[in-house]
């Protein structure tokens, strides 16, 4: 169980599922049914969506491309925790937004796997939380032409090894969007 005190409670990251940051994705919209998925699934059991997205130089605040896809809807007092950096705590206010709720459990899901999922992973299981990623429920572009594997073995390799993750007082692993419960 998560090593951070009077945290009992769970939240799921929706993270940058951002027009520009999908466009090109790995099956783009089966994740992101999966990820709407996820998101009625906490909903309905009172666990906190928290959405988070990222800006940069080529991503820029405001911007179409910024947006989050039409498919995903914030709901009314569902937090954005705005990032300009790979791991959604760096800068931001994300960890006093899941400190004020109680939330020492995160259920990840979004994009891209290869760089803001897994650096958000490591950053929340390095402070001390439960991370569990949906592994049906993320995805990245194409960006083998720069040397790295397809997309769905990157997306492979990291259920593979965050399934196996783990470290003193915490938990980690993964589950398909069928098997998420908020119980």
């Amino acid at each position: 169980m998560t090593t951070l005190d009077d945290r009992p409670n769970t939240a799921l990251l929706v993270i940058d599922v951002q027009n520009g940051v999908v466009a090109q994705a790995h099956q783009r919209d089966a994740v992101v049914g999966n990820i709407a998925a996820a998101v009625a699934k906490a909903r309905d059991a009172g666990v906190p969506v928290i959405w988070v997205q990222h800006s940069d130089d080529g991503l820029v605040h405001g911007s179409q491309q910024w947006e989050y896809v039409p498919e995903l809807a914030r709901a009314d007092g569902e937090v954005v925790v705005h990032k300009r950096y790979g791991d959604s705590f760096e800068d931001t206010d994300l960890e006093a937004v899941l400190a004020e709720r109680g939330v020492g459990s995160l259920v990840v899901s979004g994009a891209q796997i290869d760089a803001c999922i897994r650096s958000t992973l490591h950053g929340a299981f390095a402070r001390g939380y439960d991370a569990t990623l949906v592994s049906d429920a993320h995805t990245t572009e194409d960006l083998s032409s720069y040397g790295a594997p397809a997309p769905d073995l990157v997306i492979a390799h990291t259920n593979l090894y965050w399934g196996h993750q783990s470290a003193p007082g915490r938990t980690a692993g993964t589950v398909t969007t069928a098997d998420l419960t908020f119980a």
